[in-house]
């Protein structure tokens, strides 16, 4: 029997929200300056896709098993999804205040594991979360809702990073790259904490605000009683029975799902593409940094490390090429900041344009608009110019992380919610994890290893992923959206 849900107002619908701000500001940072890390650590352009594996193998495996165990969990006292998104969002916030002090990339990659599970156990179950609350005709408003606070926390990451370079940054003087003295944590500037550790207590404190201020919706009787049969199996029955029912509802999925797979493909092989190569494609295209200035600087800060002698010019060569990539990263945090800002503003303003002109073409046309921005950013230069394609960007980022899901709430059943939401982040990251396996080879052997050409193939990928939205066909009833 179908819960009959009230009609929440704005308020509700927001404070419902508030700790996915805490789990975007972690996913920000990993966007924007993971990959950065990786490369102060010594890593090359080819190794950042296979050093990224953590995000679509987590994503791949808890996201749908968390959504399945959280479909057969209730607490009267703890309720269904909160207990999931808040040891996630403890965890990440650990991770997050260790993260700086990586002194070794093995270091990195490890901590990058245990963020990106943390924040998968809490990602899923949030998405679920909404879909439990609000009524059908309310799903778009709440998923929009959740877009504007990926906007917001990711937003406020970005600039943060922007920010405390532009307040705290140091630049490295002549000899000082190699010695214990420069401003840095680890190999990693100091002022790239402040970003994680203000992460660690938005992550955590936004959760508790959700948890505190929104209480869940008791399952119906026929639920418990299953929920309570399901309690009564065997250890072993219950551990394989997340496994047989992502299985089922992979095999009971709705056509529409099974279309939006193939938009997913390129729309998430394209993203992952951006965020792992925006500062590389900067450090070239804005700085002037040549594949062979990164090779030299590699080769310095090698024989640096290995207490070998590094001759006064070749270290001044270091020293700007290192002054350089803070400057890119920072940037970065701006362009990406500017995205996530437009995110903010526009997420909610899509609702009545999706209702006048369905939800498809709103869709179609964010991914045009990303992709007409991906083929645009190689060729600006100007620091602030660049923030004209984020416009686009960020009107793009807001579909895309509303819409899909508000179009796949309404042909999934009630009782199998969390588990079909996962199966939507399978969709995510299968795609990227094709794309952490596959871009190295492609970058190095096709794309003359280049990271502007990786984000102009990026743009591509985003205009095929917009061809294939075009197939979306959802029902006329489904398709109004009232708020």
């Amino acid at each position: 029997m179908k819960i009959k849900k009230p009609a929440l107002s704005f308020w509700q619908i927001w404070n419902m929200n508030v700790g996915f701000f805490g789990i975007q500001f972690s996913f920000g940072l990993q966007q924007t300056a993971v990959n950065p890390i990786f490369s102060f650590l010594g890593a090359h352009h080819e190794e950042l896709p296979l050093l990224n594996l953590a995000g679509p193998v987590t994503g791949l495996l808890i996201q749908p098993i968390i959504g399945a165990i959280s479909d057969k969990t209730w607490s009267p006292r703890w309720g269904r999804r909160k207990p999931f998104f808040l040891i996630g969002a403890i965890t990440a916030s650990i991770c997050l205040f260790a993260f700086p002090y990586s002194s070794h990339l093995w270091f990195a990659v490890g901590l990058l594991w245990i963020l990106d599970a943390a924040n998968n156990t809490a990602m899923e179950p949030y998405r679920a979360f909404v879909g439990d609350k609000l009524p059908d005709h309310q799903l778009t408003y709440g998923f929009q809702m959740q877009s504007l606070f990926v906007g917001a926390g990711i937003t406020l990451a970005n600039f943060s990073l922007f920010l405390f370079q532009d307040w705290f940054g140091v630049a490295l003087e002549a000899g000082s790259l190699c010695s214990t003295t420069t401003e840095t944590v680890s190999a990693i500037p100091t002022w790239v904490y402040y970003s994680f550790f203000l992460g660690a207590v938005a992550s955590l404190g936004t959760i508790l605000w959700s948890v505190y201020k929104t209480p869940e919706i008791a399952p119906s009787e026929e639920e418990i009683a299953h929920i309570q049969e399901h309690s009564k199996k065997s250890l072993v029955a219950r551990m394989i029975a997340p496994f047989a029912e992502i299985f089922n509802a992979i095999g009971d999925m709705p056509k529409l799902m099974w279309r939006l797979a193939g938009v997913y493909l390129f729309q998430w092989y394209a993203l992952f593409v951006y965020w792992q190569f925006i500062t590389p494609m900067l450090r070239s295209s804005m700085y002037g940094i040549s594949t062979e200035d990164n090779e030299k600087f590699e080769s310095i800060m090698a024989a640096c490390n290995s207490g070998g002698v590094v001759g006064t010019g070749d270290m001044a060569f270091a020293q700007n090429i290192q002054n350089l990539s803070e400057q890119a990263l920072a940037q970065t945090g701006l362009m990406n900041g500017t995205y996530n800002l437009v995110t903010m503003l526009v997420a909610l303003l899509l609702v009545p344009i999706a209702r006048k002109y369905s939800s498809k073409l709103v869709y179609v046309c964010s991914l045009i608009l990303t992709g007409i921005a991906m083929l645009s950013m190689p060729y600006i230069n100007n620091q602030y110019g660049l923030l004209a394609p984020m416009i686009l960007f960020g009107i793009g980022w807001a579909a895309m992380m509303g819409i899909p899901y508000a179009m796949v709430s309404k042909v999934i059943p009630e009782d199998r919610r969390g588990v079909y939401m996962g199966i939507v982040n399978m969709m995510i990251v299968i795609p990227m994890l094709i794309q952490t396996v596959s871009f190295g080879f492609i970058i190095k052997n096709f794309l003359g290893n280049s990271a502007v050409n990786a984000i102009l193939f990026g743009g591509v990928f985003f205009i095929i992923a917009a061809i294939l939205a075009m197939r979306l066909r959802i029902p006329k009833d489904e398709e109004k959206i009232i708020i």
